[in-house]
């Protein structure tokens, strides 16, 4: 989907179409939850703090998030794709992967199958989505991205290597900025580039993610579509009003995080065995720490004692805590069927 949760909001408060738009919380503490593309114009992006969204963007407008109604709307736009395939991979409210190897509808190509599905969306909740069809996730992630708003983009085999060399690998699903930042100090800066750097090389700077690199830097991508993909963790994490810096009301804050995550992890029927902490310094620097067991955490009171245990080396926090996020991971996943071939044009 494209700007999904602004884009919601436009669509539901006519006033605010065309207009610069943020999902979030203005005041201090702020963080942009998402933003129309009149705020991206302007360098406002989710996750930015709001002030720093308004110092960018002085006529942004906010309004709070309202989840209700983005998972209602995103129920409507997955009981569209049941009409087409029961292979639904999703990553989030607004985006999913659909292997539509079987022509259920008999349209003939994957490029007509997104076609349709676009047109239904728009059709029946008044947004626009954007769509990439190409043989693999990989590429059909990137080429989603490369038409947006309400586009379309086709990457067939023949053309899969050259696209994804053309690309800058910021751009690559699993390359975050740190990744990012690491490949430019080696001298990579695009696809290309990264298809250059043998296995050997690959595996001494990014370790277990070298053979995915390697793959993906040919336009090569064998993971399926999971049908009803779980988790990879299950969590909770709080900002707060103001920076945290005593000891007692930073464990105080530590339970209330525990109490909203293991409501989720208990919602969700999840056994893991690694829990992490995450702490975020008033600068926004953020640190990890996390341990994992050889047997599944059995309940609330064991997370809470490996959370507090990985938060004690870490005190005392000069300028105090702004936020604090406990989760747990090492969940278990199902396998689902591999995908074969369908024409995409």
């Amino acid at each position: 989907m494209d700007a999904f949760y602004a884009s919601v909001e436009q669509r539901d408060a006519p006033e605010l179409r065309g207009r610069p738009v943020a999902v979030g919380g203005a005041r201090a503490r702020g963080v942009v939850a998402a933003a129309s593309y009149e705020a991206r114009a302007f360098g406002v992006r989710s996750a930015m703090p709001s002030v720093t969204a308004l110092r960018r963007c002085p006529e942004l407008v906010f309004v709070p998030p309202r989840f209700d109604v983005y998972r209602a709307v995103s129920q409507q736009i997955h009981a569209i794709f049941t009409d087409y395939t029961e292979l639904i991979e999703p990553l989030s409210l607004d985006e999913a992967y659909l292997d539509v190897t079987e022509d259920v509808r008999g349209l003939g190509s994957a490029s007509a199958i997104a076609e349709q599905i676009r047109a239904r969306i728009a059709a029946e909740t008044r947004l626009t989505a954007s769509a990439g069809v190409s043989y693999n996730k990989f590429i059909a992630k990137l080429a989603s991205d490369h038409n947006k708003p309400n586009g379309l983009c086709v990457i067939p085999p023949g053309r899969g290597a050259a696209f994804v060399a053309s690309l800058p690998v910021k751009r690559f699903h699993g390359v975050g900025p740190v990744t990012a930042a690491k490949m430019a100090r080696l001298g990579i800066e695009t696809g290309a580039d990264l298809r250059d750097r043998d296995i050997a090389f690959l595996r001494a700077h990014f370790g277990s993610h070298a053979d995915y690199l390697h793959g993906a830097a040919r336009g090569i991508d064998e993971r399926p579509v999971r049908a009803h993909r779980e988790a990879k963790s299950v969590g909770a994490e709080r900002t707060f009003e103001t920076n945290l810096a005593e000891r007692a009301a930073i464990e105080e804050a530590l339970e209330r995080v525990a109490d909203a995550a293991w409501a989720r992890i208990e919602r969700a029927a999840a056994r893991g065995r690694t829990v992490t902490l995450k702490l975020r310094r008033a600068d926004f620097a953020t640190i990890t720490r996390a341990r994992s067991l050889t047997t599944p955490i059995e309940d609330r009171a064991q997370m809470v004692a490996i959370g507090r245990a990985l938060l004690a080396p870490l005190l005392p926090v000069e300028g105090g805590i702004r936020l604090l996020g406990l989760t747990l991971s090492g969940l278990q996943r199902d396998e689902a069927p591999a995908q074969a071939a369908l024409p995409l044009l």
